[in-house]
């Protein structure tokens, strides 16, 4: 047998000063700059988001992930007066007026089970179980609906890279643009981002070039955005994610001539389901799927996609689908012309 040569995990590195995280969103959604990179010339543009349309016309269809994000991230206080950050990970089944959670709480070296933590009018949490390292089971038991209740005391659920104080002011808008304008079907953790540079107005401009717009439902998980901790690319398993594709969604993107996948997220909902001659069917289910360099596409053409970490599934994702030495080289270009990165920043389309 010949020798299987495994990925090295610090071959998905690359450097990024700090100041280019971006912390606050565009003045306007669809101010971002956008990177347009042509796989097959290598030709790259510097553009802004406003041009994507220009890129599309009749016959492609633009899939786009409705899932909306929870307001997930909630600030309590234990018995002893310390505040404690909590993160909304994954409901677990029950009856109200108790709902269950697991969760990541912050800090948590301090806290044991059996720890309640208390929020305004009553509302509390308890403390079942540790789960793991970092991940534990929360009870909560509100006086008033649990989604009232996230409406009331919930926060978007800024990665942690983006830095906001406790008593930030800017808790309103983070709202409202850590959350795509196409936002349905609640239920995800994190946003997917690649979507947030969409207006209305951008919408118009497509379905003008008649581009179909089909929405697939899947709800992020905080693990999607976590950097991989094993050694080689072959080790790493994604978190299983839950998602739903209607008929009329497969109706459009199998009568496509071309798919055009706006994040990772959508486009691991159509390679999850697309077969050897890349249609997909209707299907509500989850998936684990991991694309890294190697992985074949069946149905994806074209990606709209942010620019991500090193080092994580979602870089990984984007040299599976545009060549390793390619992405390097495209993220060297974006940090010398200072694009912004991250969930906040700018886009690159691959083409």
């Amino acid at each position: 047998m010949g020798l299987v040569l495994m990925m090295r995990l610090e071959e998905f590195a690359y450097d990024l000063p700090e100041e280019l995280i971006a912390q606050e969103p565009a003045a306007v959604r669809d101010g971002s700059r956008m990177m347009v990179v042509h796989r097959k010339t290598g030709e790259i543009e510097i553009r802004t988001f406003r041009d994507l349309p220009g890129y599309f016309g009749e016959g492609d269809v633009l899939v786009v992930n409705d899932s909306r994000v929870l307001p997930a991230r909630l600030i309590g206080r234990k018995e002893t007066g310390g505040l404690i950050e909590i993160l909304l990970l994954t409901r677990q089944p029950g009856d109200p007026p108790e709902e269950t959670w697991e969760v990541l709480l912050r800090p948590a070296k301090r806290v044991d089970v059996g720890t309640t933590v208390t929020f305004a009018d009553g509302c509390r949490a308890r403390i079942v179980r540790r789960l793991s390292e970092k991940q534990w089971l929360l009870e909560f038991r509100t006086e008033i609906p649990f989604d009232d209740f996230l409406a009331r005391f919930g926060r978007a659920p800024l990665p942690p890279y983006i830095k906001r104080k406790r008593r930030e002011t800017r808790l309103q808008q983070d709202l409202e643009r850590y959350q795509t304008v196409y936002a349905r079907v609640k239920g995800s953790v994190a946003a997917p981002t690649a979507g947030l540079h969409f207006t209305e107005e951008v919408f118009d401009l497509l379905r003008g070039r008649a581009v179909g717009i089909a929405p697939v439902t899947l709800h992020v998980g905080y693990g999607t955005f976590l950097p991989i901790a094993a050694e080689n690319v072959e080790d790493h398993v994604m978190e299983e994610e839950l998602f739903t594709i209607d008929g009329e969604t497969v109706r459009l993107v199998n009568g496509a001539k071309r798919v055009i996948a706006v994040g990772t997220t959508s486009t691991r909902v159509l390679e999850s389901v697309a077969d050897d001659e890349g249609k997909i069917r209707p299907v509500s289910g989850s998936t684990r799927l991991y694309l890294y360099p190697g992985s074949r596409f069946r149905r994806v053409d074209a990606l709209l996609t942010n620019f991500h970490l090193p080092k994580s599934s979602l870089f990984l994702l984007v040299c599976a689908f545009a060549g390793t030495e390619r992405m390097q080289e495209t993220y060297r270009i974006a940090v010398e012309n200072r694009f912004r990165f991250y969930s906040y920043g700018d886009c690159m389309l691959i083409l």
